[in-house]
């Protein structure tokens, strides 16, 4: 027991799982509309699409949190103007955009030898370096995040089930979407702090996307994935303390192998449940038709 609880013996793991839980439930609740509503894509796009605003925040001695939400905001802004021509799909606007915004991330970086030595933890997050302050500012967004989130469930859930009967009772499909890029993209700029821009990805979706194989109703899936969320934060943080691996991405490895682990056992369960004895083959493969009943009649032939 006492192996298992040393890590949570240092103040700065602490300030360290009590950060990653927050944002892992952050990252669960606005993460199942994303997993449901097969956004995925933008989601990366957006998660990298910070690197701009983070550099130039840096470079101008301004708040990083601030700078990657703008760039975000920026990359959402710029998905929506693109997909208002028809001709392009909302795929190619995505691709277009997360590779404009990952270019002048670069580009900025690059130009910047100052800037080039906190590349490594904006890429991939400083989850123990987190202070107190960052935690309350998480503590803050969650509460806005989950605020919004109860308040806009219906018109989120009708939008995406039902966008034309959302539309008929006045619940307007196109604010929801609005809403709900906007909480993407305060979920990605607050965790990138603790597991950078290229792996926050990783806990918006993969917690949602493995609560998604068990449960059968949104709210259960952000319940759901909200735990798995904060047990691969547990779990990462413990693996990499022992290991000495990089605390994020080692949370962010843990998330995604949750969806295999957890899609490897409701297989599991499913074949046992539909298979509780040992059938043969002949057991669940009909015999075949006398030859004359599959022939087909001549005038079809």
């Amino acid at each position: 027991m006492e192996w298992i609880l040393e890590p949570l013996g240092a103040s700065f793991v602490q300030r360290a799982v009590l950060a990653g839980s927050l944002v892992a439930v952050v990252c669960a609740v606005v993460g199942s509309w994303v997993v449901v509503r097969g956004m995925a894509f933008l989601g990366d796009a957006m998660s990298h699409g910070l690197l701009p605003g983070i550099a130039i925040a840096s470079l101008l001695g301004g708040n990083l949190l601030l700078g990657a939400a703008l760039s975000a905001a920026a990359t959402a802004a710029g998905v929506s103007a693109i997909t208002r021509n028809r001709r392009v799909s909302q795929d190619t606007a995505i691709g277009l955009l997360f590779v404009v915004m990952l270019s002048l991330g670069v580009i900025i970086v690059s130009a910047s030898g100052s800037f080039a030595v906190d590349l490594t933890g904006t890429l991939f997050g400083d989850v123990l370096a987190v202070g107190m302050e960052d935690v309350v500012l998480l503590a803050a967004v969650g509460c806005l995040v989950l605020g919004v989130a109860v308040l806009f469930h219906r018109a989120l859930a009708a939008a995406t089930f039902h966008p034309q009967k959302a539309a008929s009772l006045g619940l307007r499909p196109s604010l929801a979407h609005a809403v709900l890029l906007g909480m993407v993209t305060v979920a990605v700029a607050a965790s990138f702090q603790v597991v950078g821009t290229l792996l926050v990805f990783g806990l918006l979706i993969a917690p949602p996307a493995a609560a998604l194989v068990w449960a059968r109703s949104i709210t259960a899936v952000m319940a759901l994935g909200a735990v798995i969320g904060v047990f691969s934060v547990v779990a990462g943080l413990w693996i990499s303390w022992y290991a000495s691996t990089a605390a994020g991405a080692t949370i962010a490895l843990v998330a995604a192998l949750s969806y295999f682990a957890s899609a490897l056992c409701h297989s599991a369960i499913r074949g046992t449940k539909q298979r509780p004895g040992a059938l043969t083959a002949a057991a669940v493969v009909p015999a075949p038709l006398p030859e004359k009943e599959t022939r087909a009649p001549h005038h079809y032939a």
